[in-house]
């Protein structure tokens, strides 16, 4: 027990020194699972002040638009619900939500050498997996984070491993997966593959039993199988039960099209554009198989990049062709297949924001083992040519700088990001004190980019800047009553650009009450603010925007005034 103890323990203190370096969500994601934990422990229940995208609203303006709205349309509970007991001992602060994260995270390390273990690998490989996946190469700075990596990579590799013991012959194995894959399913929403991969597994040892003609008994029987659906079942049922009450949906961002339908990414955040399989096809054959395309040559990317850090990705595939047979690695095999194809077939458009990277965490224990059995693979290789090599030595160096590797990007990784991350923050925590000092209320609403985030730093809620012209965002701010509209360089509409460097401005907003800008300039035509804050006026007798109120639809801009008229689709 000591070797699994002493990875969890380094794991354990990896993650801490994430959250000691970096406190804070960083991201939309990792904002929303704080900002809905909060208001459950401030007995709000499920329910939020803001609008992060209007997926949460069923993709359009509604009928009654108000806030707070019900949450988790879109992202599921668990990453909200584990922060509970640790807000309810500790309080608020950002260091107590973490603290199930980081423990959680940690049982990956000890995981990984679990499953070399049982994959037959040596002590030593076995160790530099729990070590590779204690500091997860790039991806190591998301561990750190209150979002669903330190929950999903344990409990899908836990799956994987849970399942290629099913298929060797343990009994319990089989039902137990089904319960980590309800478990998983609350934390992402294609945790379901994981299931379809027990599935294909299980199918799959059936339909070579019935080859074989007789001699051959399935492994996984039937009563494994009934058992591991109603384990799964029983795990995500009540959360169903719960979307369908509110939502109608057990998937509601899917139903509204506004998942899968989109044509770009932009489109997910529009109130006017359609999302409908019909007007997905419209787009023609070429640009429909290029976005898919492009998703899945994305997926490989992120994966090569961030976790293999791009000079271990021979190794892995040296490892797998070694492994190829091997029953240690049939599940993993098949859910990597379906999470590349769902990548490229279904999530194409989303790849590039991090959603293949969420998911393909589950892979790195296994991935991990893989890339060092190709490296022992290699070396073996190399030593019969070599003569003069000393294989044990060279496989022992080998192995060690390929952990190295692992670790060296990690803290690379690491520090670049949470530098971009730390200049962010430290913008957003500027515009709030300036909020404060302008005795801006706790209840004025705020439009912005990221209103999850805006959330975090002022306390106030609000709505996000849609996709769509300045004519429509302007409705959507007359219709939730929104008082202030925060721009910043990171977080912006293309058709907002314009506003904040100053060339267009809205007859519904003021001229900035405070503005922030601390970048050097790239050229000569940088000269606008990194964030700014605007009064937003949609009410008569505002006269904080400098002149008479004027109904949303009219742009002030140099020259002439244009208006112009957009319908919005309502319910």
């Amino acid at each position: 027990m000591r070797t699994p103890v002493t990875l969890f323990a380094f794991a354990l203190v990896v993650r801490a020194v994430l959250v000691a370096l970096y406190p804070d969500p960083a991201y939309p994601d990792s904002f929303y699972y704080v900002d809905v934990a909060r208001a459950l422990h401030a007995g709000q229940g499920f329910n939020v002040d803001f609008i992060w995208a209007f997926v949460e609203t069923g993709g359009q303006l509604p009928a009654d638009p108000h806030l707070p709205i019900p949450s988790n349309a879109h992202w599921l509970p668990l990453a909200s619900i584990i922060q509970l007991p640790f807000l309810a001992v500790f309080g608020t602060s950002p260091v107590a939500g973490m603290i199930p994260f980081v423990i959680i995270g940690a049982t990956a390390a000890p995981l990984a050498w679990a499953i070399a273990r049982d994959a037959g690998t040596s002590s030593t490989i076995a160790v530099a997996a729990g070590l590779m996946t204690a500091v997860p190469a790039a991806s190591t700075v998301f561990m750190g984070q209150p979002d669903n990596f330190s929950l999903y990579q344990p409990l899908g590799a836990a799956v994987l491993w849970l399942g290629a013991r099913a298929l060797k012959g343990d009994r319990r194995a089989f039902p137990i997966a089904g319960l980590l894959v309800g478990v998983a399913s609350l934390a992402r929403n294609d945790g379901v593959l994981l299931g379809a991969a027990l599935a294909i597994a299980f199918f799959w040892d059936r339909w070579r039993a019935w080859r074989s003609g007789g001699t051959r008994r399935p492994v996984i029987g039937w009563g494994g199988a009934v058992l591991c659906g109603a384990l799964f079942a029983v795990v995500v049922a009540p959360w169903w039960i719960r979307q369908l009450a509110v939502f109608g949906s057990i998937s509601p961002s899917s139903a509204s099209g506004r998942i899968l339908w989109i044509r770009q990414i932009t489109d997910m955040n529009s109130i006017t554009v359609p999302a409908t399989f019909q007007s997905f096809l419209g787009q023609g054959l070429g640009p429909l198989i290029e976005s898919r395309v492009f998703g899945f040559i994305a997926a490989v990317g992120n994966y090569v990049i961030i976790v293999l850090s791009f000079v271990l990705t021979p190794f892995l595939f040296v490892g797998a062709w070694a492994s190829r047979r091997s029953v240690d690695y049939r599940i993993f095999f098949i859910y990597s297949a379906l999470l590349f194809a769902a990548a490229g077939l279904v999530f194409a458009i989303h790849v590039p924001l991090g959603m293949f990277l969420h998911s393909a965490v589950a892979l790195v224990p296994h991935t991990y083992i893989l890339v060092l059995e190709g490296v022992v693979a290699a070396v073996a290789w190399t030593a019969r040519r070599r003569r003069s090599w000393n294989e044990a030595e060279a496989t022992r160096f080998f192995l060690g700088a390929t952990v190295g590797v692992a670790m060296l990007t990690g803290a690379l990784g690491t520090w670049k990001v949470q530098e971009e991350w730390a200049r962010m923050r430290h913008d957003r925590q500027e515009v709030a004190s300036a909020m404060d000092r302008l005795g801006i209320g706790s209840d004025e609403r705020v439009m912005s980019g990221d209103t999850a985030g805006f959330k975090y730093f002022t306390g106030r809620g609000g709505v996000v800047t849609v996709s769509d012209p300045i004519d429509v965002i302007g409705h959507v701010a007359q219709a939730y009553d929104i008082r202030w509209l925060i721009l910043e360089r990171t977080h912006i509409v293309d058709t907002l650009g314009p506003v904040l460097k100053g060339s267009v401005r809205p007859s519904w907003l003021g001229p900035p009450a405070w503005t922030l800008d601390e970048t050097p300039p790239a050229d000569a035509d940088d000269t606008y603010p990194d964030i700014a804050l605007y009064p937003v006026c949609v009410e008569a007798g505002d006269t904080r925007c400098g002149s008479a109120f004027t109904p949303p639809g009219v742009a002030r801009v140099p020259g002439p005034t244009v208006s112009s008229s957009i319908s919005i689709a309502r319910p």
